[in-house]
C-alpha cells in the first residue's frame, strides 16, 4: 500500500475506531446484540475498503467497494436504530460520518462503471 493520502482509506479506518469506542459503550450498557452487529458491519467498510487497494482489476475494486457500500448503508441502519431506540446510547456525528463514507462511496462506484 502507498503512503499517500487516500481519503476513503482515512475515513474508514477513523470510522472503525469510532465504532470499536461506541460498541464498548453499547457493552457497558449490556446492549450486546446491537454491538455485535455495529461492530461487525462499522469496522467491515474500512476493511473492504482496504482490501479493494490491491483489487486485481477495475471490476474487482469496483465490487470491494459495493461490498463497503452495502456494510455502511447496514451500519446507518444500526445507528439510526440507536437514534431511535429509547434507551441506546447515541452519537450524532458517527451518523453524520457513515452518511459521508456512503456518498464517497456512491461517488467512487459511479466513477469507476466503464
Amino acid at each position: 500500500m502507498s503512503d499517500k493520502p487516500n481519503l476513503i482509506v482515512d475515513l474508514t479506518f477513523s470510522f472503525s475506531l469510532k465504532i470499536i469506542a461506541f460498541t464498548e459503550l453499547l457493552e457497558s450498557k449490556r446492549k450486546f446484540n446491537m454491538a455485535n452487529q455495529l461492530f461487525r458491519s462499522g469496522t467491515s467498510i474500512g476493511a473492504n475498503v482496504r482490501e479493494a487497494q490491491g483489487a486485481e482489476s477495475k471490476d474487482d475494486f469496483r465490487h470491494k467497494c459495493k461490498v463497503a457500500y452495502k456494510e455502511a448503508e447496514e451500519t446507518e441502519y444500526w445507528l439510526s436504530l440507536c437514534k431511535h431506540a429509547e434507551s441506546y446510547p447515541f452519537e450524532q456525528t458517527m451518523l453524520d460520518d457513515v452518511q459521508s463514507i456512503i456518498k464517497i462511496l456512491g461517488k467512487i462506484i459511479s466513477s469507476t462503471k466503464n
